[in-house]
C-alpha cells in the first residue's frame, strides 16, 4: 500500500468488500423471496408484509451497532467485536437457505445481533487509522476509498447471486453470501497487526458504570416497550413490527440525550452538530432504501427486462437470465399499477390471470400461449448504485482535492446539504419516467431506472461517507464508537420509515405522485440544512 494511505486500509476495505458482498446478495433478492410463490420456493406474502419485513430487518441491522459499539468502546475491543459480528452474520445468512419459516426468522435475529458488533467497529478503526498526524487531513479521502472499495462487493454479489438463484435456487443465493462473509472475517483476521496498534483496551473507569447500568436499562426498556407495542397489533402504526421498532427506539433515543445533557460543557457543540444532522439525514436514508422496496418492484413489473435475441443464450449460459412462462395461472388479482384487490376481510381475490409482467406488455407483442420470454434477473438491478459507487468516487475523490487546492473545498456539513438537493433531483427523474410511459401503464426503459440510481448516486457519495467522517472528527474520543452507533441508528429510523413510506406504493394510484412525495421529503431535509449551515460549519472549524 502506498505510503500515503495507512497499512491496515486495504485489509479493512477487503473486510467490508466481503461483508457487503454477503449482505447486498441477501437484501438484493430478499423482497424477491418473501414475494415468489411457494410453488417457485418463496413465501408468497404480498407486497406489504414484505415490505414490512425488510424495514423492519433493515431498520434493526441499523439499531443495534449503538450497542455493538458501546460494548466495543468499554469492554469488548474493536477486532473482538468485529470477528464475533462478521461470524453471527455468516451464521445467519447460511441459515436462510433452510426453507422454513423458524429458520428465516431465527436468521433474521441472529444478523441482526452479528451487525450490531460489525458495523460501527470496522468504521471506528478505520477513523483511528487517520487519527495520527500524518494521515488526519486525509481522512475524507479515506472514507472515500473505503466507501468505493467496499461497494465493489455490493456489486459483485448480485451477479453471483442471481448465478446461484438461477442455477441452484434460493438456498444456493443464501449459502454464497454466508461463505462471503466467512471470508471477510479471515480477511479481518490476517490484517490485524496493521491496526492492532490503534485497539486499545480501555481501563474500566468509574464514570464507565452509569453508562453501562443506562444500557441495561434502555435494554429492558426497549423490550418492555416492544412487546407491548407488538400485543396492540399494528394500532399504533401500520403493522405489529413498525410499533415494536419505534417502541423499542424511545428508551435509545432517550439514552443519547441524556449522554449529550451529561456530558462536558466542551463537548456539548460537536454532539448537538452530529445529533442534529442525524436527524436530518434520517430522511435521506426513508428515500435512498427504496431501492430494495418500491424500486425492486420498479424493476420487476414496470422496466422492460426482455433480454436481445441475440443475448439470451449468452445470459442464459451465465446465469444472469430468468424465465417467465405466458401461461395462465392462480394469482391474487391485480389491477393494471399492480394493486392488489381485496375482499371485505382483507384478504386478496384471487383469479385466473397471466404474470403481473405482462400486465402493461405492449399487446401486440405478447408471445404465444405457453411460450417462455427470457428475461434479465430482477436482482441484477441493485448493481446499479454501486456501480456507480464505484465509477464516481474517483471523480468525486478528485473533484473535491482539486477545490481544495484552490482552497474552495466546501465542508463537511456542505457536502451533506449538497447530497441532500442531488438526491432529491434523483426522485424526478422517477417522476419523468411515469409521465413519460402513461402512468406505468407502457413498460419503461430501463434507463430510467439507470438514472435515477446514478442521480442519487452522486448524492449518497456527497453525505454517507461524508457523514463517516463527521462522526470520527466531531465525537470525543471515548465515545467514538457509540457516536458511530448513533450514526446507524439514525440510519436505521430512515431504514424503517422507508419500508413505511412503501407502503403507500399501491395505495398511489398515480405513481408519479409518490415520488413526488419523495421530492418533498428531501427538499424539506435540505432546506433544513441549509438554515443551519453556518452554525453547524462553525463547529468544523473549531
Amino acid at each position: 500500500m502506498h505510503s500515503k494511505y495507512p497499512k491496515g486500509l486495504f485489509f479493512l476495505v477487503f473486510t467490508e468488500f466481503w461483508e457487503r458482498f454477503g449482505y447486498y446478495l441477501m437484501i438484493g433478492i430478499f423482497t424477491l423471496y418473501m414475494t415468489a410463490d411457494t410453488n417457485e420456493g418463496g413465501f408468497g406474502w404480498d407486497n406489504d408484509k414484505a415490505y414490512d419485513i425488510f424495514g423492519t430487518f433493515i431498520a434493526a441491522a441499523y439499531l443495534t451497532p449503538f450497542m455493538g459499539g458501546l460494548l466495543a468502546d468499554l469492554k469488548l475491543g474493536y477486532r473482538f467485536s468485529i470477528i464475533l459480528g462478521g461470524t453471527l452474520m455468516g451464521v445467519g445468512y447460511c441459515m436462510l437457505a433452510i426453507p422454513h419459516i423458524w429458520a428465516f426468522y431465527t436468521s433474521l435475529i441472529i444478523m441482526v445481533v452479528g451487525n450490531g458488533f460489525f458495523k460501527p467497529n470496522i468504521s471506528t478503526l478505520l477513523g483511528s487509522l487517520y487519527n495520527s498526524d500524518e494521515f488526519r487531513n486525509k481522512k475524507d479521502a479515506g472514507y472515500n476509498i473505503f466507501y468505493m472499495g467496499i461497494n465493489v462487493g455490493a456489486f459483485i454479489c448480485n451477479f453471483i447471486g442471481a448465478i446461484m438463484l438461477n442455477k441452484i435456487g434460493w438456498h444456493g443465493a443464501f449459502i454464497a453470501a454466508g461463505v462471503g462473509m466467512f471470508i471477510g472475517v479471515a480477511t479481518f483476521i490476517a490484517g490485524i497487526k496493521y491496526y492492532k496498534h490503534v485497539d486499545l483496551r480501555r481501563v474500566p473507569k468509574p464514570e464507565d458504570k452509569p453508562i453501562l447500568n443506562q444500557f441495561i436499562i434502555v435494554l429492558l426498556t426497549g423490550t418492555v416497550l416492544a412487546l407491548c407495542s407488538w400485543l396492540s397489533k399494528g394500532t399504533l402504526l401500520s403493522s405489529e413490527s413498525s410499533d415494536a421498532f419505534f417502541a423499542f427506539c424511545i428508551p435509545v433515543i432517550f439514552f443519547f440525550v441524556r449522554i449529550y445533557y451529561k456530558s462536558h460543557a466542551s463537548e456539548k457543540k460537536s454532539l448537538s452538530t452530529m445529533f442534529t444532522i442525524f436527524l436530518i439525514v434520517i430522511l435521506f436514508w426513508a428515500i435512498f432504501k427504496q431501492n430494495g422496496t418500491a424500486l425492486t418492484t420498479y424493476a420487476k413489473n414496470y422496466t422492460n427486462r426482455e433480454i436481445p435475441q441475440s443475448a439470451i443464450n449468452i445470459l442464459k449460459t451465465l446465469g444472469f437470465s430468468e424465465k417467465i412462462n405466458y401461461t395462465k395461472i392462480e394469482v391474487d388479482k391485480i389491477d393494471n399499477q399492480f394493486k392488489k384487490i381485496k375482499d371485505e376481510n382483507g384478504k386478496p381475490i384471487k383469479e385466473t390471470n397471466y404474470p403481473a409482467y405482462f400486465k402493461n406488455y405492449p399487446t401486440q407483442n405478447l408471445p404465444n400461449e405457453g411460450a417462455e420470454v427470457n428475461l434479465v434477473s430482477t436482482s441484477i438491478f441493485q448493481s446499479i448504485n454501486p456501480f456507480f459507487v464505484i465509477v464516481l468516487t474517483p471523480l468525486l475523490v478528485a473533484f473535491f482535492a482539486f477545490l481544495a487546492r484552490k482552497k474552495m473545498e466546501p465542508t463537511t456539513a456542505s457536502k451533506i446539504m449538497l447530497g441532500l438537493l442531488i438526491s432529491a433531483l434523483s426522485t424526478l427523474v422517477m417522476v419523468v419516467a411515469f409521465y413519460a410511459t402513461n402512468n406505468g401503464a407502457q413498460k419503461a426503459s430501463v434507463w430510467w431506472l439507470v438514472g435515477c440510481y446514478g442521480v442519487i448516486t452522486v448524492g449518497e457519495l456527497c453525505l454517507s461517507p461524508m457523514g463517516l467522517s463527521m462522526v470520527s472528527k466531531l465525537s470525543p474520543p471515548h465515545l467514538t464508537a457509540l457516536m458511530m452507533g448513533a450514526w446507524s441508528l439514525a440510519t436505521s429510523i430512515g431504514n424503517k420509515t422507508s419500508s413505511e413510506i412503501a407502503k403507500f406504493w399501491d395505495k398511489f394510484e398515480i405513481k408519479a405522485n409518490y415520488f413526488w412525495l419523495n421530492f418533498a421529503l428531501l427538499m424539506l431535509a435540505f432546506f433544513i440544512m441549509l438554515l443551519l449551515l453556518k452554525r453547524i460549519n462553525t463547529v468544523f472549524k473549531k
